[in-house]
Formats: structure tokens, C-alpha cells, sequence
């Protein structure tokens, strides 16, 4: 199975300027914790739920003002469309986190895949292996899941 038969399409993505409010009142309409960062249709970064927490409601600063570029994650990992969904399962259990951006053949946001998409479309058994490996390592290592 590809990774675009299980992604979700047209995911809500923001820009780099734009504030933490405006980003969270997004992931509220979509349902989603996590929204790409794109300047025009290149991905270059991800705000997570996480990122606005911990990065700017924990320190005292106001999500008003605060714009996306000042919280969001850099250092993305993402997906092609075209690669099997295993492919997204390696990545998100080597790199501990449980949504990727889907890109295109010249790096342009399609859509993200998370464990949610996977375990309602793909076969529970390595989606399950993989949860437990992500618990282990979570553990041992003291590390939040992204």
C-alpha cells in the first residue's frame, strides 16, 4: 500500500509569519495536532500542539503575537506520496514521532500521514510492533512522542 492511498489530502498548512492563535484555531477546525509550515508550497518546518505548549504557553508568551517561526520544528522529516506506507512507519519509529508530512516529487506539501491514518487503513500487526517499539524507546530514553 502507497502512502498516498492512506495520507490525508489538502491538509491546512500556515506560513511562517502567521501568529499561534491563528495556527491553533486551525488544528481545533481540523482536527489535527499538527500543521505544516510552508513558504508558498515548499514544506519548511511543522508547528506541533506540542510546540505551541511548550514553546510559548509554558514560557509566558503570548500566542497574540507570537508568530510560528519563533516555535515551529525545523529539522522535518517527511515522506514522498509515492513510497510505501512502510516507508512512513520506518521513519516515524527511527525518529519517534507519529505524523510526517507528505510531500511530492519536488518537495511541495500533498498531505501528512499519521499513526491514525495507518492504523484505520493499513494492517494492525506492524502498526502495533511499531507502537511497542515507540513505548520501549519513549521509556528508555525519557522522550515525548512529537
Amino acid at each position: 500500500m502507497l502512502i498516498k492511498d492512506v495520507m490525508t489530502v489538502h491538509p491546512a498548512c500556515c506560513n511562517p509569519n502567521d501568529t499561534l492563535d491563528t495556527v491553533a484555531k486551525l488544528m481545533l477546525e481540523h482536527d489535527c495536532g499538527e500543521i505544516p509550515v510552508c513558504d508558498g508550497n515548499a514544506l519548511i518546518g511543522v508547528v506541533t500542539d506540542r510546540d505551541i505548549t511548550c514553546r510559548a504557553v509554558a514560557t509566558g508568551r503570548p500566542v497574540l503575537t507570537v508568530p510560528v517561526r519563533d516555535v515551529m520544528t525545523r529539522n522535518v522529516y517527511s515522506v514522498e506520496q509515492h513510497e510505501k506506507v512502510e516507508a512512513a512507519l520506518d521513519l516515524m519509529e527511527e525518529k519517534m514521532v507519529r505524523r510526517l508530512p507528505v510531500v511530492n516529487q519536488m518537495g511541495m506539501i500533498v498531505g501528512i500521514i499519521s499513526l491514525a491514518d495507518i492504523i484505520a487503513k493499513a494492517r494492525m500487526l506492524k502498526v502495533a510492533l511499531m507502537m511497542r517499539s515507540l513505548a520501549k524507546r519513549t521509556r528508555k530514553y525519557g522522550v515525548a512522542l512529537a
